[in-house]
């Protein structure tokens, strides 16, 4: 007997080492959290300043599964749905977008992404909602909410994306009073690359070290019945990502097609030529 509870004990001993890995295994979540906080000298969407050059606080939380899908919630404070609208109307009271409120720009977002068999080909596929919480004016102004699916594709350190509206307005553009022409079916296609310098120079101080360039095309459906906002964007930069999550950088913009009538706020154009330099920390 005696020896017999000896040898059970000693099997259960080796085994419990046994069990305690499955039970970790099993305990081991699908789900894995990400995001960003950042500081950015000016919050440039598409090529266009949203903060009339002023800072801006960025940051980002994104949940995602092992299945490719995730969903995400990203903000920053903006004011162009504040600012005077239109060229020579600095002192109206009626020339903005909103009433009141219309400082912050929330995206929401979900989708599912992959890469394809093992051919190192990247799909991203999802839907994106841009709210801006506030008083509309309305009347002759089209609502600033905007919604876009997108899709797009990479391989190594490129990628094309397209992204479309499916909402009839988009960014203040569209179907008011007036006027009957809306804008669903804008679209933006773009290219992006992000080059890792430091690992193709095999340079040990700047492994962290990227090179940032982009091309963009913002196409309004009914250009010419919305009041030509259509044109183009570019953009070229640095960045430096450090072991512990911090990623310092600057980069250029401009933009081509951008009309004084279209984009002009507090009296002067959005879209021209300028430099944004961030601060961000990852998690």
């Amino acid at each position: 007997m005696r020896k017999s509870l000896i040898t059970v004990a000693v099997l259960g001993a080796l085994a419990a080492p046994s069990f305690v890995f499955a039970a970790e295994k099993e305990t081991k979540s699908d789900f894995t959290t990400s995001g960003s906080v950042g500081l950015f000298s000016q919050y440039i969407f598409r090529g266009l300043t949203q903060t009339d050059r002023d800072p801006a606080l960025q940051g980002n939380v994104d949940v995602n599964h092992s299945t490719g899908l995730y969903l995400g919630m990203w903000g920053s404070n903006v004011s162009w749905l504040r600012d005077q609208y239109g060229p020579g109307q600095q002192n109206a009271s009626d020339q903005t977008y909103y009433k009141s409120g219309g400082s912050l720009e929330i995206d929401i977002y979900g989708g599912f992404k992959s890469e394809i068999g093992k051919t190192g080909l990247g799909i991203d596929l999802g839907a994106l909602q841009y709210y801006y919480p506030g008083t509309e004016r309305g009347g002759i102004w089209a609502k600033a909410n905007t919604t876009e699916v997108y899709g797009a594709l990479s391989y190594g350190w490129l990628q094309a994306k397209y992204s479309q509206v499916v909402s009839k307005a988009a960014w203040g553009w569209g179907k008011y009073e007036g006027n009957d022409k809306d804008a669903k079916g804008t679209y933006y296609a773009e290219l992006n690359a992000t080059i890792p310098i430091g690992e193709l120079i095999g340079a040990a101080p700047l492994k962290g070290l990227s090179g940032i360039a982009h091309y963009g095309k913002q196409e309004f459906d009914n250009d010419t019945a919305l009041g030509f906002p259509s044109y183009e964007d570019y953009k070229l930069g640095l960045s430096n990502t450090f072991d512990n999550g911090v990623v310092i950088g600057a980069f250029w913009t401009d933009t081509k097609g951008t009309r004084d009538t279209a984009w002009t706020y507090n009296g002067r154009n959005i879209g021209k030529e300028t430099g944004t330099v961030f601060l961000q920390k990852t998690f």
